[in-house]
């Protein structure tokens, strides 16, 4: 239900984070104004800014200040971490590798996703198996990414549980099957400046990122500061920039939600433009479902939406490795 919103909200959620596992949260003034922040943001663009999250600006500023780091290392020590099938599509990708719609995107990324051990939800999960491939250098990156993965995680989770109670569920509405034990993913991407290519062919065009819906719950953006390069589309085709500001996460839903909201809350297009000589690195945190999870559309959201189901059942797993799979160009990059 996007609208021709014109800019991007700012929602300052120290309320609802300090009420969360309170089981009269519902009921707090404090709480309710979060709440309906919430619900107008995501069903008028489907992306807000959130301030008062309780996460250090220091570990916000090392999370990019170390991806930096890697990205200026030299392509062959990056491409020791080559992403493939057999890594379990998990590792660096180089410029141009990722395409979105059949054109490649300019950045290149280290991809990772929660650990999927062997058999552990059967088919399914099987070209997602594997560690995480880390570098060694820098030596702290490992460490920092996955204490800030654990600090997402529960940002994430009481995020949900304000927009669960948005859309007329309980608190926990988003607990149990849905996502009491959620998957997540977590793509640390460089985007080269318009006078940069570090070496590499660059494809001819300039889209970071292009036009795309994410695919769970919730999204988390810590982006560089200075540089302006997201842009979310509205309802009349505009592209709306989504700028940094410092001691915020931009957040927007993703298909899942779309699809248990029955559309009332929308999973809308965005892209990365990065036309500044600078490059820019971005760490986006994805807070999904379980990754065995069948979603289907709330009854609440159902009677809300005029009383017809519009979407069938997806499971979340199929529906993450179907993108995954058809996300990168088609040469020997991917083919041992």
């Amino acid at each position: 239900m996007a609208t021709i919103f014109k800019s991007i909200p700012i929602i300052d959620i120290s309320p609802l984070l300090a009420k969360c596992g309170d089981p009269n949260m519902a009921e707090d003034q404090g709480v309710a104004e979060v709440v309906r922040q919430l619900d107008r943001a995501c069903r008028e663009a489907g992306f807000f800014y959130v301030k008062g999250h309780g996460i250090p600006d220091s570990i916000i500023k090392e999370v990019r200040n170390v991806s930096h780091r890697f990205f200026s290392l030299p392509y062959e020590e990056k491409i020791k971490l080559k992403i493939s099938p057999a890594t379990g599509y998990r590792g660096y990708q180089r410029i141009g590798k990722n395409v979105t719609k059949g054109t490649p995107d300019i950045h290149e990324a280290i991809d990772c996703y929660r650990e999927v051990k062997p058999g552990m939800f059967g088919t399914l999960s099987k070209p997602l198996e594997g560690p995480n491939q880390w570098p060694i250098i820098p030596p702290n990156l490992k460490q920092l990414m996955e204490d800030y993965i654990s600090i997402c995680t529960d940002l994430s989770r009481k995020i949900m549980q304000g927009i669960a109670l948005a859309l007329g569920a309980p608190a926990d509405e988003f607990e149990g099957e849905t996502a009491g034990d959620p998957f997540w993913v977590l793509r640390i991407i460089g985007y080269p400046g318009v006078s940069r290519s570090s070496g590499q062919i660059i494809p001819k065009n300039d889209i970071g990122c292009g036009a795309h819906t994410d695919y769970g719950l919730l999204t988390l953006v810590n982006q560089d500061d200075g540089i302006t390069a997201l842009e979310v589309r509205n309802l009349n085709g505009e592209w709306i920039s989504a700028p940094p500001i410092p001691g915020t996460f931009v957040c927007n839903i993703g298909d899942m939600l779309k699809i248990l909201s029955n559309g009332f809350y929308e999973s809308t297009l965005h892209r990365v433009i990065n036309s500044s000589p600078k490059y820019r690195v971005c760490v986006a945190y994805f807070y999904e479902t379980n990754f065995d999870a069948a979603i289907e559309p709330l009854d609440i959201c159902i009677k809300r939406t005029g009383g017809t189901k519009k979407y069938e059942r997806a499971v979340y797993g199929e529906h993450l490795v179907s993108k995954v799979q058809t996300n990168f160009a088609e040469e020997d990059e991917l083919d041992s």
